[in-house]
């Protein structure tokens, strides 16, 4: 399944799609939380390696859909991208190129965080398309998962970009062990409370 293997190697594949209306990308998200259940209950395809972890899980923890956190940013390419080694929850490290500046603005205040491409798909001729965006927010460790939550935004062709927050996800890290799930960086704190997209387990 084209969905569920972008999630295994970025993150769920935020697909959206410029120009959708509301009912549209309610619809979208819709989709998502199903399929994401979907997945987890799945033999093949959960990141919960056992029956026992299959039959015990509780199913996602969503926000209600908010169109106010659909957000129009600015989106600067980085001239020359670093590559970032960036720790995981395993205490392995994985690489990506700090590739995009994004900005917008939220409740008066001043967000700003970075996409990153994964160097090992940065060639691949589907993911490569992708960044992966890892972030924390004013409601990680309460209400969402303490080990921040991702995102993954189709790049655009333009200086701007939509970031649908409703399609926010947890790493795998969040409902099972052994997995190499990346720490979001400091830079992408954002210091709001974005009540969207997914909630944190039971245990967070």
């Amino acid at each position: 399944m084209r969905q569920l293997v972008l999630l295994f190697l970025m993150g769920s594949a935020c697909f959206y799609s410029w120009g959708q209306n509301q009912k549209e990308l309610k619809k979208e998200v819709k989709a998502f939380q199903k399929d994401l259940r979907k997945q987890y209950r799945s033999k093949e395809d959960s990141p919960l390696r056992t029956k026992a972890e299959r039959r015990e899980f509780k199913g996602h923890k969503f926000y209600k859909y908010d169109p106010e956190w659909v957000v129009n940013a600015s989106y600067e390419v980085i001239s020359s991208p670093d590559t970032i080694v960036m720790p995981t929850s395993a205490g392995t490290t994985k690489k990506f190129l700090k590739y995009a500046k994004i900005a917008f603005v939220k409740d008066s205040v001043s967000c700003v965080f970075y996409g990153y491409r994964n160097v090992k798909y940065i060639n691949h001729e589907e993911y490569g398309r992708y960044l992966f965006i890892p972030f924390t927010d004013a409601t990680s460790g309460t209400e969402t998962y303490g080990g921040g939550r991702y995102l993954d935004i189709e790049m655009p062709s333009s200086n701007t970009i939509t970031i649908n927050f409703n399609l926010a996800y947890n790493p795998y890290c969040a409902y099972a062990t052994g997995w190499f799930c990346p720490i979001p960086p400091r830079d992408n704190d954002l210091k709001v409370s974005v009540r969207a997209g997914i909630r944190g387990p039971e245990t967070h």
